[in-house]
């Protein structure tokens, strides 16, 4: 093995388990070597798709305790997110977790505590920070082109949940909620964008179309299907999320809107367009000027299921296990990923969760709910 090379241990091999096999494999210098699942039929799928040399587990202590295996990728259920961080965190190796980070902010705070000094890259899983148009928007606001960023607007309006192994998605005490199974993605977003972290969330949705007349073992699904969030930030800032999860006959299924006192940027997907307005400041009839792109990344080989994004996720998250390694691991390693600048951290993970919590018992207690309280 080389000091390029990065052998992969995928954890969970479900659809996008499959998913990051295949971004893994379009990589340079990367196999995956290893795979774990409970079920048959996933592990058939997921052998299928790494290749007919790679180590197959029912158990994933089995691959981790693997000496092959330099980088796992869970990707398991959201509720066993916590069990398998604890042993993937214990066994030393370089991780991915896949959003949510847990199902719950005390989890999350948990595997923020264990990991103070850990020597290896933990990276959590919000792909759409590399979704090309809303790279290209946040360029833009990094830039300064919408100058003070004071409204940042998130629409998604899309196909219902789709069917997972033992349907574990149909309810929120197995995924955290839609809120947070979902749209922690967005949450994340408007933290990076905004540049600070929320004081307040107030929230209101319901489960009104999709999976009632779903029952398991007895128990109706309970999975909210839409909702309308508003998220404070110190100094006056906010931001909104609208989402609809019965609204696939649409053209854009998600539109971000950032708005700053000098003009306002739209990124759109999957037309992958940004729209770049600046003010004029006159109001009518001079309102200002609208620039229109079409977002390219020739950099993507793999456009898989998020347009490229999971790609370069893997991209620079294989381009920090590399920095940790030939900085010889240690301080030395975490400041050589430090110094990346793309790192998608724990901390970043535990506040896409306790949004998406605190938006969760908004609707449950009809009351704007802070953040102070869901992190307490």
């Amino acid at each position: 093995m080389t000091n390029e090379q990065i052998r992969y241990g995928i954890i969970g091999t479900g659809m996008m388990g499959i998913e990051h096999i295949l971004n893994i494999l379009a990589l340079d210098d990367t196999s995956v070597v290893a795979i774990a699942d409970t079920d048959e039929g996933s592990r058939a799928d997921g052998l299928a798709a790494a290749g007919p040399d790679c180590a197959v587990y029912t158990d994933y202590t089995d691959l981790l305790a693997d000496n092959n295996v330099d980088a796992v990728v869970v990707v398991t259920p959201n509720f066993t997110h916590i069990d398998v961080m604890r042993d993937v965190i214990a066994s030393g190796k370089h991780v991915l977790c896949e959003k949510p980070l847990c199902t719950t902010t005390p989890d999350c705070k948990e595997l923020v505590t264990i990991s103070e000094g850990y020597d290896g890259v933990i990276w959590v899983g919000l792909e759409y920070r590399y979704m090309p148009a809303v790279q290209a928007l946040i360029d833009e606001v990094e830039d300064g082109f919408v100058g003070d960023v004071k409204m940042v607007s998130i629409r998604e309006h899309r196909f219902p949940f789709l069917i997972k192994v033992g349907d574990w998605n149909r309810f929120t005490r197995n995924t955290g909620g839609t809120l947070v199974e979902k749209t922690c993605h967005y949450f994340d977003l408007m933290n990076l964008i905004i540049g600070e972290r929320p004081v307040q969330v107030f929230a209101s949705g319901n489960q009104a179309v999709n999976h009632l007349d779903e029952v398991y073992d007895g128990e109706t699904s309970d999975i909210l299907d839409n909702a309308y969030v508003i998220v404070d930030y110190p100094g006056g800032r906010r931001a909104m999320l609208d989402l609809c999860m019965f609204a696939e006959a649409t053209k854009d299924q998600e539109e971000l809107s950032v708005v700053g006192d000098k003009g306002k940027l739209d990124a759109r997907i999957p037309t992958s367009e940004l729209h770049l307005g600046t003010r004029s400041g006159e109001g009518l009839p001079d309102i200002g000027i609208v620039e229109t792109r079409s977002i390219t990344n020739e950099e993507i080989r793999h456009e898989g299921l998020h347009h490229g994004a999971s790609f370069l996720e893997h991209v620079d998250f294989a381009e920090a296990v590399r920095a940790h390694r030939a900085a010889g691991g240690g301080d030395a390693g975490a400041a050589a990923v430090a110094e990346l600048g793309t790192h998608v951290t724990l901390e970043d993970g535990l506040w896409s969760v306790a949004i998406g919590e605190a938006a969760h018992r908004s609707i449950d207690e009809n009351r704007p709910v802070t953040l102070a309280e869901i992190l307490s």
